[in-house]
C-alpha cells in the first residue's frame, strides 16, 4: 500500500518539477503568447509556485533565479515526504 503512495507522490513532484523545467525553458522563447492556451495553463499552474520564491528572490538585472530555489526546495520536500512514508512501511 505505501509503495503505491511513495510512487504517486514521488510521480506528482516529478511532474511538477517537468512542467518547471518546460517553463523555465519556453521563457527564452519570446514569440511565446502566454495568454493562449495551452501556456496559459502551464504558466498559472507554474507561477502559483514560483511566485512564492519570487517574493524572496526578485530577479536582479532581468535574471529571475527563483526558479532554481523553487526546484531545490521542490526536490527537499519530494524526499522528506518520501523519507517520512518509508518509515512507515
Amino acid at each position: 500500500m505505501t509503495d503505491n503512495l511513495i510512487f504517486v507522490v514521488n510521480s506528482f513532484f516529478q511532474i511538477y518539477f517537468w512542467l518547471i523545467l518546460v517553463r523555465c525553458l519556453l521563457s527564452f522563447i519570446p514569440s511565446i503568447d502566454w495568454y493562449k492556451q495551452p501556456f496559459t495553463g502551464l504558466k498559472d499552474a507554474t507561477d502559483l509556485y514560483l511566485d512564492l520564491f519570487r517574493r524572496i528572490i526578485p530577479p536582479f538585472n532581468g535574471l529571475d533565479f527563483s526558479p532554481i530555489i523553487a526546484v531545490l526546495a521542490l526536490q527537499i520536500l519530494n524526499y522528506l515526504i518520501i523519507f517520512v512514508l518509508f518509515q512507515f512501511k
